[in-house]
């Protein structure tokens, strides 16, 4: 039976290969990608449309530019779409040409100029990044948005995105002083503001900027008065050529680049831009006023922007109860609590700025007054509120307020809410109305919908929940589109606020107007007069029989409804994926995806990861494959097929190899299943990918080595010093990294754990135990032993013995058994079923003892929460293991009562990303833990470590994981001394071992420390 085949360069047309060839034989010198999995990574952005590339280039500087656009001149088919990070919710750099991507290479941050107060930066920088090198100078750049951790500064330039605020900082072409922008043909643009007298020169040059500045004064300036009377006075108006703007009346002046920001990349490919800064205010102040209705929350907030706050965000009820699900809400439960006996079913976030303490303390108190006086008569809906001088504080609220666009994809059901009528914009005075008849359409249709957005602005977003896979429900999508339309226009404002236009572009003629149209379409003329740039955005050039793009184009669920659902059922995670793309997150210091941080590549990220395994389910049910069900069995073949199907895999084109290699960068950390908005969990279905996958081709010895790794520690364990004689020897690391693709093999612990806790702890016996007193069982502990600690780090175990002691309670060390985790990554799922059954077995008849049972390791104690549940079901039965932190939380204060509470260092907790990320309390649990003994506790922001068990020990990832550890770990261990560094992770104590020569105590060791002063 086959599996889905696509040659790589299928569906490349012959005119493509041919400027490809030619851009591979010049000197460019970026990346040039044309596999079908590199196509697919760009084929989606945050909306619901997909389009395949022929290819996708990665660019390195402004030469690589200009060859894109010099080469294409001898190959007159070939189209272009600019692309940044890849969050346009409306298909903004989706195309069927050629993608051009500026985030993987031309991300620098080129000049800070602090006394005139700007910033040069290439177009793929990501504005948080830039806004970390602005930070230590006092400025930051101030369009703020909710993607503001993987949108890129050229993707803000061609939305001219706003955000949070932008009463006060404007949109991001209020702060653009110049740009360096290539046209389609090659030529480089350097713009920035001008006189109208030096304009009306330069125009005279036939080159392509005379060309086109002779056009922006024929429209800008020349039908300056019918552009001023179609266009409303409203904060965000984005009109896809700001044709206002570009002219400045005041100061009898023109810049080009008022053009190209908004043009979505239909005119211009920036490369470099000129920022203005703005500087951080010292004081900072939010107010979350809590409302009992979100009309109430809508009718309320003119009078917050009256009062001159700097921003006014709102988000609904069902926008807060999501939240109050997702990991999130453990670091603002605090600041948003529940107002008792009543419903919060509106939120508004005020925000305050000022340099001046007194003053903001001052505008607070008089709004406190207000809102008390509110809260207690009821008056306009107000039931309470917090407010926060803490600037940490305000942005972790504000991170919750980001990831609600994230959050509202996890709605539960095959209907989700969905972009693409979610920016319309509206004067503030009219938003409330506005918005009440938008709900009261969207009810009409018996749709749910999420909403939230910035009240302040008149912008609100509101995705209605629809099933896209249902043809019905898509043509609906197009009615509401249409009537939508027709509501803003009612209400004085436009359908596209804030998100640009992409796949609505069909609207722009009925807007604009024929003869204003008209103008937009000359101004693309004078920039791409071949239609090579973006082409169907905006508009098109004069006497082009292009067409614009349309909402009804093709989408992603085209492809997903003919997807069998019992393959949807199998790979049900990559399914949820809504492409909100969170997983791009830049900051080194988030747990979120380490291969994505550390290779660039967009294949190599959970989105990329979904997309790709929806791919090759969708083409396994064009395969004829069964489609009543998806498992390894249906493709299990003989020894001698899997050799022979290894030995051809260069001569076949089957697409599950390009699966494979995003699948085997991935870690396994797990971050992603509790990080993603929607719960994308990779190493679920990267563990149902790998089962099927080698049940046709071999597997590599490395994968048998650490599938088997809980058998074999055991039994090495029983002669650990002649084992490890051998394993230090130079050949047989040699011989290992050779034959099995394994490096860095880790010493077993000598001696054993089990000499070195023999005379410390009880043996376990059931019937002894069973035969406790209540108070005895209450006073015993349970050990419950992982394949890593036990046979690799015994000393931590045998440690935590002598915690457990000193703490006055009995320890017992449960037998070993193996927990499966490993042979779960690696997706032996079959085995992994088995002996998950068996330990869950063991380990129910244990819980009956009601005695706590602990484990040292929190990923492996983790895998008997997750995938235990997930393979075994009800089977897996109810015990309970606890990590060591969540036993040490429940024991009395009083046991601690005795310690010396003397001033001492502080220690530095790095946890296990996997670990904080499933149980996000667990870094706080250990600092209050150190404050019952008086030892202060610093929590140290890292990523992954880049061991993540095994991965860093597979020769094929060293050099990976050895990059993953230098975007965070190597910095952080560099502020503190060794003995104060306390991790975790078994992993990652390995890791720092590995490269820094020293290995870090965990927590429990350096609590006993104490505890033995």
């Amino acid at each position: 039976m086959s599996l889905p085949r696509v040659a790589p360069q299928q569906s490349l047309l012959e005119h493509y290969q041919a400027y490809i060839n030619a851009l591979s034989a010049s000197s460019f010198k970026g990346d040039i990608e044309y596999s079908y999995a590199s196509r697919l990574a760009v084929a989606t952005d945050n909306s619901v449309y997909q389009k395949l590339p022929q290819a996708v280039v990665f660019p390195t500087c402004v030469e690589d530019l200009k060859l894109i656009g010099e080469l294409v001149k001898a190959h007159p088919l070939v189209r272009f779409s600019a692309r940044g990070g890849g969050t346009g919710t409306n298909g903004q750099s989706l195309t069927d040409g050629i993608v051009v991507d500026v985030s993987r290479h031309m991300n620098k941050v080129l000049e800070i100029n602090v006394e005139e107060q700007w910033v040069r930066v290439q177009a793929g920088v990501v504005k948080d990044a830039l806004n970390d090198a602005l930070r230590p100078h006092g400025f930051f750049f101030s369009p703020d948005l909710s993607t503001s951790n993987r949108a890129t500064v050229g993707g803000m330039i061609n939305t001219d995105a706003s955000g949070q605020g932008s009463l006060v900082y404007g949109k991001t072409s209020d702060h653009v002083l110049g740009l360096t922008s290539v046209l389609a043909n090659g030529e480089v643009l350097h713009t920035s503001p001008m006189s109208v007298d030096e304009a009306k020169a330069r125009a005279e040059n036939t080159d392509g900027y005379g060309r086109i500045l002779s056009q922006v004064l024929e429209t800008c300036v020349g039908k300056r008065q019918a552009i001023v009377e179609k266009f409303p006075r409203l904060n965000r108006f984005l009109t896809g050529y700001d044709l206002e703007h570009a002219y400045d009346e005041a100061n009898v002046s023109i810049d080009v680049s008022r053009l190209i920001a908004g043009s979505e990349g239909s005119l211009a490919m920036v490369a470099e831009a000129k920022l203005s800064l703005t500087p951080i205010a010292t004081h900072k102040a939010l107010v979350n006023i809590k409302y009992d209705s979100f009309e109430s929350a809508l009718r309320h907030a003119p009078a917050m922007v009256a009062a001159n706050a700097t921003s006014v965000e709102t988000v609904d009820s069902k926008v807060l109860n999501l939240a109050k699900t997702d990991i999130i809400w453990h670091s603002i439960a605090d600041l948003i609590t529940d107002i008792p006996n009543k419903d919060m079913l509106g939120l508004n976030m005020v925000e305050y700025n000022s340099n001046d303490e007194g003053e903001i303390k001052a505008r607070i108190a008089e709004l406190e007054a207000r809102l008390t006086k509110a809260a207690e008569t009821g008056e306009g809906g107000v039931i309470g509120y917090q407010v926060t001088f803490n600037k940490a504080d305000i942005g972790r609220i504000y991170a919750m307020r980001k990831k609600a666009v994230g959050l509202l994809g996890k709605t539960k059901g095959a209907q989700k809410p969905i972009a693409f009528a979610e920016d319309t914009a509206v004067p503030p005075e009219n938003l409330a109305d506005f918005i009440m008849a938008f709900r009261a359409l969207l009810d009409s249709h018996g749709l749910q919908y999420g909403m939230f957005g910035h009240v302040d602005a008149g912008v609100l977003h509101v995705r209605p929940a629809l099933d896209l896979c249902d043809v019905e429900q898509e043509k609906l999508m197009h009615q509401i589109s249409d009537e939508v339309v027709a509501l803003v226009a009612k209400y004085g404002g436009l359908m596209w606020g804030e998100h640009g236009k992409g796949y609505r572009s069909e609207y722009g003629p009925a807007f604009f107007g024929e003869s204003l149209f008209t103008e937009l379409r000359k101004i693309k003329t004078a920039f791409d007069p071949l239609n090579k740039m973006n082409p169907g955005k905006i508009c098109t050039p004069l006497n082009s029989q292009d067409e614009l793009v349309k909402v009804s184009d093709t989408k992603r669920a085209t492809f997903d409804r003919t997807i069998p659902v019992a393959f949807k059922q199998a790979f049900a995670p990559a399914m949820e994926c809504n492409g909100n793309g969170l997983c791009f997150n830049y900051d080194t210091t988030s747990p979120m995806c380490p291969s994505s941080k550390v290779t660039r590549d967009r294949r190599h990220s959970p989105k990329g990861r979904a997309g790709l395994i929806r791919e090759w389910i969708r083409l396994l049910g064009k395969e004829g494959v069964d489609t009543h069900a998806l498992s390894a069995e249906q493709f299990d073949t003989s020894f001698w097929q899997r050799f022979q199907n290894s030995r051809n895999k260069q001569n076949q084109d089957d697409f599950s190899h390009e699966v494979l290699d995003a699948m085997n960068g991935c870690l396994a950390c797990k971050s992603c299943s509790s990080q993603c908005p929607v719960k994308v969990d990779v190493p679920e279905f990267r563990a149902t990918f790998l089962s099927i996958y080698y049940q046709r081709y071999m597997r590599p010895a490395k994968d048998y080595l650490v599938a088997n790794i809980e058998r074999m520690a055991p039994i090495m364990a029983k002669v650990p010093g002649l084992v490890n004689v051998f394993l230090k020897a130079p050949w047989m690391q040699r011989a290992i990294e050779k034959t099995v693709g394994y490096v860095d093999t880790p010493i077993l612990s000598q001696p054993p754990l089990t000499q070195r806790v023999e005379a410390k702890v009880t043996q376990y016996n059931y019937d002894a135990l069973r035969g406790l007193s209540e108070t005895q069982k209450a006073n015993t502990v349970l050990i419950v032993q992982d394949p890593f600690t036990s046979f690799y780090d015994a000393s931590v175990v045998e440690d935590y013995v002598s915690l457990v002691s000193a703490l006055g309670f009995t320890p017992v060390l449960l037998p070993f058994k193996p927990n499966g985790k490993p042979e779960h990554v690696k997706g032996f799922l079959s085995r992994f079923a088995k002996t998950a059954k068996n330990t869950a077995e063991f380990l129910n008849e244990v819980a009956s003892l009601n005695i706590p049972m602990v484990g040292v390791d929190a990923s492996l104690v983790l895998c008997y929460r997750d995938e235990y549940v997930k393979t075994l079901g009800e089977a897996r039965g109810d015990f309970h293991v606890l990590t060591v932190n969540e036993w040490l939380a429940m024991v009395p204060d009083s046991t601690f009562a005795n310690v010396s509470k003397g001033a001492q260092k502080p220690l530095a907790l790095l946890s296990h990303c996997t670990e904080k990320t499933a149980m996000p309390a667990s870094e706080k649990d250990w600092q209050a833990i150190f404050a019952k003994v008086g030892q202060p506790v610093d929590i140290v922001a890292v990523g992954c470590c880049g061991m993540a068990g095994t991965y860093g020990h597979e020769a094929e990832q060293k050099e990976k994981s050895l990059a993953i550890y230098g975007l965070s770990w190597e910095q952080a261990l560099k502020q503190y001394p060794q003995d104060a560094i306390m991790a975790t992770g078994y992993s990652c104590r390995s890791q720092v071992a590995r490269i820094e020569q020293f290995k870090p105590r965990h927590p429990l060791q350096c609590l006993l420390a104490v505890l033995q002063q």
